[in-house]
């Protein structure tokens, strides 16, 4: 089986099995489904709502205005009990955690998105599980992603994950509300999001949580366009998780509408490059035959004004263009580090972001006619 990167995604109405409190043994059934799908070689990342929920809990259940201000208070002491229930529910099985809280400004400025993606993709390469969550106690109404359903999508992108899973309380996409339709049907597969998928997926879902089946269809959307399977399923499914990634037809299916690598390629090209790094021949035919990182010792010359994170053009010594790329150090820094092995880094710059000037996973090569 192939091993895949998978962000799950779990709602207040799953974590509390629809009553007022967390459920232990609810979130340890999760946490031990999860596990099974680690164990098995596949690489997790869990974005889980919660926090206010377990708020309410340590506050025995106050009675507050539903204002901004009420849901930082809920969000800042409910987030530690959350985490605290996790680490303590997944160290059961000798697995570690890592707590990440997002804004939207985190996902929509460079440098940032590149540390959040640096940052969760070396916590997966030392087996950790990042359980991500959105920055509710600071973030003003501007900076909010506004619901778990977008951010599983947007961190699905983030990381190039294989699969999303979007856990609530219902099955999946009815052809109508199964609560106020006896008639109502399961759709197992969507093959495209269109306007009809979005009218029957209309209605706000449980008073627990922030999103309901429509916020859901638009997380959908969004990781399909994306490149990613997303499957919306019920989370009280017994080994939900597991059963999806094994190949078994539960909940709704919306199939990706471009290969990973298509959308790769789209987001990397679509902006005009900010600077451009002239590598020597050999990084040149390093790049274009090996599929490899670009070194520092590759570099031969830097020309514009950018800082870490932009998009910047890879040429050769003739100035063709060779690739796309994020750059992982600003233009003065490799200014600085250009044609020096990687051990030197540390000591050019003070400190070090890693060997490679633009990862390979950080870029994509054009096509040349004369290649």
């Amino acid at each position: 089986m192939k091993k895949q990167r998978i962000v799950v995604k779990v709602g207040t109405s799953v974590l509390t099995n629809e009553t007022a409190r967390l459920n232990r043994q609810r979130m340890l059934e999760l946490v031990r489904d999860l596990a099974c799908v680690r164990s098995a070689g596949h690489e997790v990342v869990l974005v889980t709502s919660g926090a206010q929920g377990a708020g309410r809990e340590v506050l025995n259940y106050p009675d507050m205005t539903k204002t901004v201000t009420s849901k930082q208070i809920l969000c800042a002491v409910g987030q530690s009990r959350l985490m605290r229930i996790y680490g303590d529910l997944f160290d059961i099985f000798q697995l570690v955690v890592g707590q990440i809280l997002l804004t939207r400004d985190d996902l929509s400025h460079r440098t940032r998105y590149l540390n959040a993606r640096d940052t969760m993709l070396n916590l997966l390469e030392f087996g950790v599980i990042p359980i991500v969550n959105e920055n509710d106690t600071t973030a003003t109404h501007e900076l909010r992603v506004g619901d778990n359903d977008n951010l599983s999508a947007l961190i699905a992108n983030l990381i190039d994950a294989d699969l999303l899973i979007i856990l609530t309380d219902q099955p999946g996409l009815f052809t109508s509300d199964p609560r106020k339709d006896e008639n109502a049907q399961l759709i197992p597969l969507v093959e495209r999001i269109d306007e009809n998928t979005m009218r029957i997926a209309g209605g706000t879902g449980t008073n627990l949580g922030t999103g309901g089946m429509a916020t859901k269809i638009e997380a959908a959307k969004l990781a399909t366009n994306s490149g990613v399977t997303t499957i919306i399923a019920r989370g009280k499914e017994q080994n939900v998780v597991t059963r999806i990634v094994e190949g078994e037809s539960i909940g709704t299916r919306f199939e990706p509408q471009v290969d990973q690598l298509e959308s790769r390629k789209r987001w990397l090209l679509a902006e005009k490059p900010r600077g451009m790094i002239y590598v020597d021949e050999g990084a040149a035919r390093a790049l274009v035959t090996g599929g490899v990182s670009l070194l520092a010792v590759g570099v031969v010359r830097v020309e514009g004004n950018f800082e870490r994170g932009a998009l910047v053009a890879v040429l050769d010594s003739e100035a063709h263009k060779l690739a796309h790329g994020l750059a992982s150090y600003n233009a003065d820094d490799l200014r600085a580090i250009g044609r020096q092995k990687s051990n030197r880094i540390p000591e050019i710059l003070g400190y070090t972001l890693g060997d490679a000037v633009i990862h390979r996973n950080n870029m994509v090569l054009l096509e040349r006619e004369d290649r």
